[in-house]
C-alpha cells in the first residue's frame, strides 16, 4: 500500500449539513439516545426542515407517541425498529447498508478525510474519534460495549498508521464490491452463502451503492490475504464465501465479556473527502 498516492488528496472544505439535514441528526440522536435507555429532552421541540424532511419527521414522531412505555424492554425494543426504519427511510444509502450488514456481526462507519497519510482518518473511524460527514448511518453493535473502557477502537486493535501497508493489499472495485457482499454471510455455519441466494443481484447492488458514495476516483483496500498472493487473480470473494477467507488481523486478542474474535474481513475506501471502514467479525 502506498500511503501517498492512494485516492485523491484530501479536501480541505468541511462538509457542513443544511438545516434540513441537521434536523435529521437531531432526531437520530434523539431516537438512538432513547434507544440506549436514556431520556432526554422532548422531541416534540424538533423543527421541521424542507417538506420532505419535515415529513419524514412527522413520521418518526407520530410513530414515536404511539409506541406505550411500559414494559420497557418492549419499549426499547420498538424505538429501535422505529430508528432504523427512520434511517432507511432516510436515504439510500442506509437503506443499502440496513439491508445488507445490519443482520451480522460488522462495523460500518464513515469519516473525514484530513490527511494524505489516510490510515490516520481510518483510525480514527476506527476509534470512534469523528463522526459521519454527512449524518448518514454507522453501524456498531460495540458503540456502548463497556470492553471500550479498556480498549477503546473495540473490537479492532489497529496498527499504528505506519503499520497499515504490512496488512493492506489493494482491491478493484468489483472485488470490493463481493468483499462487501459475503459481510451479509455468518462465519459460522452459514446455512445461505450469499452466492446460492435468489436475491444475490440485490445484494451486490447493495454492495455497489455504498462503494459509489466514495466517487468514482476512490481506492480500495483490504485485510484479506488472497488479495496480496503473488499472481493471484482478482478475488473472488463471493465464490469463495466468508468462512473461506484468510486475513491480516485487525481485532484485539482479549477475551472480552465472554467473547473471543478469532477471524475478520474489512474494506477500506479511500475518497478525496471521506473514508469509509467495512468490517466483519468471527467470534465466538
Amino acid at each position: 500500500m502506498s500511503r501517498t498516492a492512494s485516492g485523491a488528496a484530501p479536501g480541505s472544505a468541511r462538509m457542513t449539513p443544511p438545516d434540513g439535514e441537521a434536523v435529521l441528526d437531531g432526531l437520530d440522536a434523539y431516537l438512538e439516545a432513547l434507544w440506549d435507555g436514556a431520556e432526554p429532552p422532548g422531541a416534540h421541540a424538533v423543527p421541521g426542515g424542507s417538506d420532505a424532511e419535515g415529513e419524514l419527521v412527522r413520521w418518526a414522531l407520530d410513530g414515536l407517541r404511539r409506541l406505550p412505555r411500559e414494559p420497557r424492554e418492549t419499549f426499547l425494543r420498538e424505538v429501535g425498529g422505529l430508528l432504523r426504519e427512520f434511517r432507511a427511510r432516510r436515504c439510500p444509502w442506509n437503506a443499502a447498508a440496513l439491508r445488507l450488514l445490519d443482520d451480522t456481526y460488522t462495523f460500518v462507519a464513515t469519516g473525514p478525510r484530513r490527511h494524505a497519510d489516510w490510515a490516520h482518518d481510518v483510525r480514527a473511524v476506527m476509534h470512534r474519534a469523528v463522526d459521519d460527514p454527512r449524518g448518514w448511518v454507522r453501524l456498531d453493535g460495540d458503540r456502548v460495549n463497556d470492553a471500550r473502557d479498556t480498549w477503546p477502537a473495540y473490537p479492532f486493535d489497529p496498527p499504528p498508521a505506519s503499520g497499515f501497508p504490512d496488512r493492506l493489499h489493494p482491491l478493484g472495485v468489483d472485488a470490493a464490491v463481493g468483499a462487501l457482499a459475503v459481510m451479509a454471510e455468518e462465519w459460522q455455519a452459514e446455512p445461505a452463502p450469499v452466492r446460492t441466494r435468489p436475491d444475490l443481484d440485490r445484494i451486490l447492488a447493495d454492495a455497489r451503492t455504498l462503494l459509489d458514495r466514495y466517487g468514482p476516483d476512490a481506492r480500495y483496500w483490504t485485510n484479506a490475504t488472497a488479495a496480496g498472493a503473488v499472481g493471484a487473480a482478482s478475488p473472488d470473494f463471493v465464490g469463495a464465501g466468508l468462512a473461506g477467507t484468510r486475513s491480516h488481523g485487525f481485532v484485539t486478542g482479549e477475551y472480552v465479556n465472554g467473547l473471543d474474535l478469532f477471524e475478520d474481513l474489512g474494506v477500506i475506501a479511500v475518497g478525496a473527502d471521506e473514508v469509509g471502514v467495512f468490517w466483519s467479525f468471527g467470534a465466538c
